[in-house]
């Protein structure tokens, strides 16, 4: 059993936090355990706590067709969300549970190495750029001790707001390119506001 395997597990059985009195079944999370890019997503919703999978109700099929425009399928990237079970008639995360949860994505991360963390959403967003608006930093990177992080609309808001989904998929084609100019970065542990790459 590997490492992230082994999480995953721990995830399971989790009793951190209250959610886990209600949930069907953990998400912790699923794809290449060696992904140069890894996806996080904010909470499970219905179907992911049915099937204990990240990202496969309507969300997740947008999720699947943002990635097959850069040739991607997702069983060769890492999808997470910030929290691992899903909040009562999926209301936002609550301040206690994303603390609850903080250290499986941390040791996530750690596991995986991805090179680009995408954080899809607001309370994604708020683990490295807690001041920022996503209506403001959506689709600039930011290269933050030797990961860069991008930032992106949930495409869950895409299927209230139609005008979002050209959005995502303008931004989601910047990704190859943010992985080509990986090596050509030097690393920084500057403030991530301070650090805007200027790729494009």
């Amino acid at each position: 059993m590997s490492e992230l395997e082994k999480l995953a597990a721990e995830v399971s059985s989790c009793t951190r936090c209250l959610l886990h009195k209600a949930r069907t079944k953990a998400v912790p999370g699923e794809g290449a355990e060696d992904a140069e890019i890894m996806f996080i997503g904010e909470a499970p919703g219905f179907h992911e706590d049915q099937q204990g999978r990240p990202f496969v109700g309507a969300a997740g099929q947008f999720l699947d067709e943002l990635l097959a425009r850069i040739g991607y399928a997702r069983e060769s990237v890492y999808i997470a969300n910030v929290i691992k079970c899903r909040p009562p008639g999926n209301r936002d995360p609550l301040p206690e549970e994303m603390e609850a949860c903080k250290s499986f994505l941390d040791r996530q991360i750690v596991l995986i190495q991805p090179k680009i963390i995408v954080t899809l959403g607001r309370f994604s967003m708020a683990r490295v750029f807690p001041n920022a608006r996503i209506s403001v930093i959506h689709g600039q990177a930011h290269k933050v001790d030797g990961i860069i992080y991008y930032p992106m609309y949930h495409p869950a808001a895409a299927l209230h707001q139609p005008s979002l989904r050209r959005v995502l998929e303008e931004d989601v084609e910047r990704i190859p390119d943010l992985l080509k100019g990986v090596v050509q970065l030097s690393e920084t542990h500057a403030e991530p506001e301070a650090q805007q790459l200027t790729l494009f």
